[in-house]
């Protein structure tokens, strides 16, 4: 039987402790947040328990419709995926069940119904969104083990344990402890050579449960009109799905990433890897990324700069490479960090006191221009740069990544309180954003009110000591006119592409 190395400890979480039932017919593994077959440490998982116990895998992939921002574009991005899915498990012989809840609550028990005969289930770990909820209370539900595993990142979350105020402090903690996971990667494929045979579905529940049809998979509209989600936000431009993931990441380092490091900021420069939805959906996993980065590089951890010092730029690898995983590593698992040890992230409370206190001293300092949440959206503001970045995420679901830190602290400046400016730079970005709704998203939204940041001087109005940015120096600093001539005006909303 082949062998099927084993998932690190460190990254599997028992959910409840329910034993596992070895007369159960199957293994289940419920797929939630990393949405792929290849590079999946959950998969890894279920096929690790299956080649113990002797029984066949069956994956339930299961997109809901009553999430809060569920939209055409969100939707879509998935159900993509789930195209990809269910051709990438058929060609293993692995039964693939995708399940679109057609209205609010038709999914409930899908879960419990595959389970009831199930040895185990097993499901990613994730730890933001609705996600800890939902696992939390499937835990509860479910008559035997659940486990949770986590594939977030190349340092397991549970390593850490501590939450980090700093990027500095992090990357000198990554320093000393992410060397020894870089051994410790997911197989590429956890179905080579799978032999396990076919979990059959039982007739009951494809019928009160039936499996998604060609044209939800494919999001045709029609399809995606049928479901009671917002179709005011439609597809973006970025098509979803694991084939289309590493087609983007094979761009990125063939055209992009020798320009990474000098032109990544610069909109006009085109130099962002445009990973993030794909990261953020699961349709391509952190450690694809750092893999095809170190084939690259021909990189081998004995480059790795043993002194752990903070400073960037310790991998061994080139420059470009090396800004590009300190966005990928540092920055992206900052948020992985905190989301994964308290529960408080979105709240205006957890930011630092120091940012709290400075804000609250100028809460009452006259705003020049004030816009609603409605303004915002439609980008009707006076600042052609901010409405421009606003028409390209409300348009296509991605926003420049420099222009993203502009765009929040012209919020800031524009709302009528710090707490009402958070508030609304969450709803914004969850709704339009592919790459919302995630810990590195909120991280992001609160870089913009103080976190991982430090004062800065001179104090000024409605800012106090927070760090400030404005929309005449951007233009100055970075080549924008392309873009500006391009998102100013949108003569038509973008179509999705292929």
């Amino acid at each position: 039987m082949p062998k099927v190395e084993p998932v690190p400890e460190v990254r599997v979480r028992a959910a409840n402790d329910r034993p596992v039932r070895e007369d159960g017919t199957h293994v289940l593994y419920w797929m939630v947040a990393a949405r792929r077959r290849r590079a999946n440490f959950g998969l890894q998982r279920a096929v690790e328990l299956g080649r113990e116990l002797g029984r066949p895998v069956l994956v339930l992939e299961a997109l809901r419709c009553g999430y809060r921002w569920a939209s055409d574009r969100l939707h879509t991005f998935v159900l993509r995926g789930m195209a990809d899915n269910l051709a990438d498990f058929n060609d293993a012989g692995v039964t693939y069940f995708p399940y679109v809840e057609p209205e609010h609550g038709a999914g409930s028990g899908l879960l419990e119904a595959l389970a009831e005969d199930a040895c185990c289930v097993v499901t990613d770990d994730f730890p933001c969104f609705f996600v800890p909820r939902m696992i939390a209370s499937a835990a509860e539900r479910l008559p035997v083990r659940l486990e949770a595993v986590d594939g977030n990142g190349l340092l397991p979350m549970a390593v850490a344990d501590r939450v980090f105020g700093r990027a500095f402090d992090f990357r000198r903690f990554l320093q000393k402890a992410l060397p020894a996971h870089l051994a410790d990667f997911p197989a590429g494929d956890p179905l080579r050579d799978y032999d396990l045979g076919a979990a059959p579905v039982p007739a009951p529940v494809r019928k009160r449960w039936p499996q998604a049809i060609p044209t939800q998979l494919a999001a045709e509209p029609s399809a995606l009109a049928a479901l009671p989600i917002d179709h005011e936000v439609g597809p973006g431009i970025v098509p979803g799905g694991a084939a289309a993931a590493g087609k983007a990441l094979r761009a990125f380092l063939d055209d992009r990433l020798e320009r990474y490091g000098d032109d990544r900021n610069h909109p006009d420069s085109d130099a962002a890897s445009g990973l993030s939805p794909y990261l953020h959906f699961g349709h391509l996993s952190p450690h694809q990324v750092f893999a095809g980065l170190a084939q690259r590089e021909e990189w081998s951890r004995s480059r790795i700069k043993e002194k752990a010092n903070g400073q960037r730029g310790w991998y061994g690898m080139g420059d470009a490479a090396e800004a590009f995983l300190d966005e990928l590593v540092t920055w992206r698992e900052l948020g992985l960090n905190y989301t994964s040890q308290r529960d408080d992230y979105e709240d205006y409370d957890s930011l630092p006191e120091w940012a709290r206190k400075s804000l609250a001293e100028h809460a009452d300092d006259p705003r020049e221009h004030l816009y609603s949440l409605d303004e915002l959206a439609a980008s009707e503001t006076h600042d052609e740069v901010w409405n421009a970045a606003q028409n390209q995420l409300r348009e296509t679901g991605v926003l420049h990544n420099y222009l993203r830190m502009l765009w929040g602290k012209k919020v800031l400046e524009w709302s009528p309180s710090p707490q009402h400016a958070m508030a609304t730079l969450i709803e914004l970005n969850n709704r339009y954003a592919l790459d919302g709704r995630d810990p590195n998203s909120y991280s992001g939204i609160s870089w913009v009110l103080g976190r991982y940041d430090r004062p800065w001087g001179p104090e000024r109005p409605i800012f106090g000591v927070i760090r400030y940015m404005s929309s005449a120096n951007t233009v100055k600093k970075l080549r924008i006119k392309d873009y500006l001539a391009r998102w100013s005006n949108p003569s038509e909303p973008a179509a999705d592409s292929d």
